[in-house]
C-alpha cells in the first residue's frame, strides 16, 4: 500500500488542506493519505498554535467523511524537534509492509536541501509536489531529481494564520471551514 504523507501543524486544519489532501488521495497512484499533525515544539512559544489533542480533534473532525485519509499523529511520541527523516524511519519500522511518500508544496522542495539528510529521503522516497503562488523564481535542480513527481492539483492559497486572524478580528471566515471544524472552533472559543 502507498501511503502519502501531508504534514502540518493544522492549526487549523481549512478547506485547503482538504482540497490538496483528497486531490491526492483521488487523483494520484496513493492509496491512502495520512495528515501528519506537528507537535507542539516545547522549545517553541506560540500561543496561537493550538494543544496537540485540540487540533488532533480537528483533524478527527475534518476528515471524518473522507475514508482514504485518516490523522496521524505518528511525531507525538518521538523525539523533539521533529525531523522527517527520523519519522520516515520510524515508520518504515513499525510498517514494513507500506510504501511511504511525501506530499509537499513547491515551495518547501524549494528548501528541501536545507532538510536534515534530505538526501537519504530523496534517494528513499518519492516526493509528490503540488503548485504554490510563490514569488521565489529561482530554478529548483530537485524537479528533475527521478523521486520528485510534480503533480498538476489544483493551487490553493488559503492559510490558518489569515484564519486565525479573521476569527481575532471577529470576520466571518466559516466558507474556509469545514462545518464540524468551524462547530468546534467556535464551541471551544478557540483563536479569539
Amino acid at each position: 500500500m502507498k501511503i502519502g504523507l501531508y504534514f502540518g501543524t493544522f492549526n487549523p486544519i481549512h478547506i485547503g488542506h482538504l482540497i490538496i489532501a483528497n486531490h491526492f488521495a483521488e487523483y494520484s497512484d496513493l492509496d491512502k493519505v495520512w495528515m501528519v499533525l506537528t507537535p507542539h515544539n516545547p522549545f517553541k512559544k506560540k500561543s496561537s498554535l493550538l494543544d496537540n489533542n485540540h487540533r488532533y480533534q480537528l483533524l478527527l473532525e475534518a476528515l471524518e467523511d473522507y475514508p482514504k485519509i485518516e490523522p496521524s499523529t505518528i511525531e507525538f511520541n518521538l523525539p523533539q524537534p521533529n525531523y522527517t527523516t527520523n519519522t520516515l524511519a520510524h515508520l518504515k519500522e513499525k510498517y514494513p509492509q507500506y510504501e511511504f511518500s511525501l506530499i509537499m508544496g513547491e515551495d518547501n522542495l524549494k528548501t528541501l536541501h536545507k532538510w536534515k539528510n534530505y538526501e537519504v529521503i530523496l534517494e528513499n522516497h518519492q516526493i509528490y509536489v503540488y503548485p504554490r503562488i510563490s514569488e521565489i523564481t529561482s530554478t529548483n535542480s530537485l524537479k528533475d531529481h527521478k523521486n520528485i513527481k510534480v503533480i498538476d492539483a489544483p493551487v490553493v492559497e488559503i492559510s490558518s494564520t489569515f484564519i486565525r486572524k479573521a476569527i481575532q478580528e471577529g470576520k466571518n471566515c466559516r466558507p474556509l471551514l469545514s462545518y464540524p471544524v468551524w462547530e468546534y472552533i467556535d464551541k471551544m472559543n478557540f483563536y479569539r
